[in-house]
Order: C-alpha cells, then sequence, then structure tokens
C-alpha cells in the first residue's frame, strides 16, 4: 500500500485555520510545498444530504455560545502576538461550499493557494462575507479567474460530486476539527500543534534527502543507522 503524503485540512471559515496559514506559508515554506491541502466545511443541505446517500456522517457539533466566546477572546490574543491585524466577520446566512467549492475551481486552473491567501484576506482581514457568490466573482476578478465559475461552483454538479469526494477524504482520514495535520500515522489537532507538524515532515525529508546521498554513494541502506542511543523495543527510552 503506498503511503499517504503529509497533508493538512485547512477550512476558510476557521480563524485558527487562518492563523496556521500564515504561519505555515511565512515560517515553514518548505513544508506549505511538500504536502498536500484538503478542504473541510461543513456541508449546507444539499451536500448533506449527498453524505448521507453516500453514508457519510461528519463529525461536526455545532458549536455552544461559551465556546462561541472563548474563541473570540482566544484568536484576538493570537492574532496581537502575532502581529496581525484582523476583523471579525458577519454571516448573516453562512454557507461554506460557496467558497469551498469555488476553491475547487481555483485549484483546476492552478490557483488554489492564491485563492486561499485572497478569500482568507477577505474574510479575516477586511470582514467580508465570504458565503456570498458575489465575493467569489470579486475574488475571480482579482486573481485573473473567471468569476462566473468561482461564483457558481455550488451550482456545479461536477464540483458538488467532487466536493463529496472532498469530504469522504475527511472522513477516511478521521479528521473533527482545523486545523488537521497528519503525517504518516501521526496526527496534529491544532494551531498549537503545527510547530510538533513541522518538526515531523522536516525529520522525514531530511532522512529522505541522507538516504537518497548515501545511496548515491553506494553505501547500503542497511548501514546507515541513527546517531545516538536509539531505545529499545519496549519504546521506553
Amino acid at each position: 500500500m503506498a503511503v499517504k503524503p503529509p497533508r493538512w485540512y485547512f477550512s476558510l471559515r476557521s480563524p485558527y485555520s487562518w492563523l496556521a496559514y500564515r504561519e505555515l506559508t511565512e515560517n515553514a515554506p518548505d513544508v506549505a510545498d511538500a504536502i498536500e491541502w484538503r478542504p473541510y466545511w461543513e456541508p449546507d443541505e444539499v451536500s448533506e444530504g449527498m453524505l448521507a446517500d453516500a453514508g457519510i456522517h461528519l463529525p461536526y457539533v455545532a458549536m455552544s455560545k461559551e465556546k462561541h466566546f472563548y474563541i473570540l477572546q482566544d484568536v484576538k490574543r493570537a492574532a496581537i502576538e502575532r502581529g496581525l491585524r484582523m476583523v471579525w466577520p458577519i454571516d448573516t446566512a453562512p454557507n461554506w461550499d460557496v467558497s469551498h467549492l469555488a476553491y475547487l475551481v481555483a485549484e483546476d486552473a492552478g490557483r488554489g493557494r492564491d485563492f486561499i491567501d485572497a478569500v482568507y484576506r477577505a474574510r479575516w482581514e477586511n470582514g467580508i462575507d465570504i458565503s456570498e457568490r458575489a465575493t467569489m466573482a470579486a475574488i475571480g476578478h482579482e486573481l485573473d479567474l473567471d468569476p462566473d465559475a468561482l461564483a457558481g461552483a455550488a451550482d456545479d454538479p461536477e464540483i458538488r460530486r467532487r466536493g463529496i469526494e472532498a469530504l469522504r477524504a475527511v472522513d477516511r482520514d478521521g479528521v473533527f476539527g482545523v486545523p488537521f495535520f497528519i503525517h504518516r500515522h501521526d496526527k496534529f489537532w491544532g494551531l498549537d500543534r503545527l510547530s510538533g507538524f513541522v518538526a515531523s515532515v522536516r525529520a522525514k525529508t531530511r532522512t529522505a534527502v541522507v538516504e537518497q546521498r548515501e545511496n548515491d554513494r553506494g553505501i547500503e541502506p542497511a548501514l546507515l543507522v541513527p546517531a545516538g542511543d536509539a531505545g529499545h523495543a519496549g519504546g521506553c527510552g
């Protein structure tokens, strides 16, 4: 069985995903380039029905008022600590399929990360409602992408189908929140676990580079052992 690549699940509606995006792209661009980017969102009624028909039930639980108030404070603190200016958007009728399915269209055009950047700026720096199709169209104009294709992504049956496949991956990977990072068998949930994920991916990358160099020099892989005390089979140190 092929080993799955390291990956992170992001949500365009999540302030913690926004903060993770900034840290990942600004402080660990090598890791950002080496991993898969996968969207996660709470589906609308149409997608929810399609998921139910496919036997998929995402572990999403509505947020309590108390948790919402806590997040308002916590995100404000986190943004100030990072020197970021943010505004809290007002979502009058949130439909996260509008923006996340538009992401699939932008990704097809090779502009997925540019789209994510533009949507995060719109939502968390300018307080713009990303559930509005007009917002998607405006971002299309900004990125020189088809504004109608972005604005109408949620009306495209094929994009809807692909959205269900994206959410199926969420289900398969056991993702229950965002940001969520996976490297091999290790899972890292939350902004404060990003550093561990980055270290894990970098460690594996360094090992692969060293092994390739040694292989190029004709040294058998079996002779490549880590320096220092590697502990014992019990795993206790």
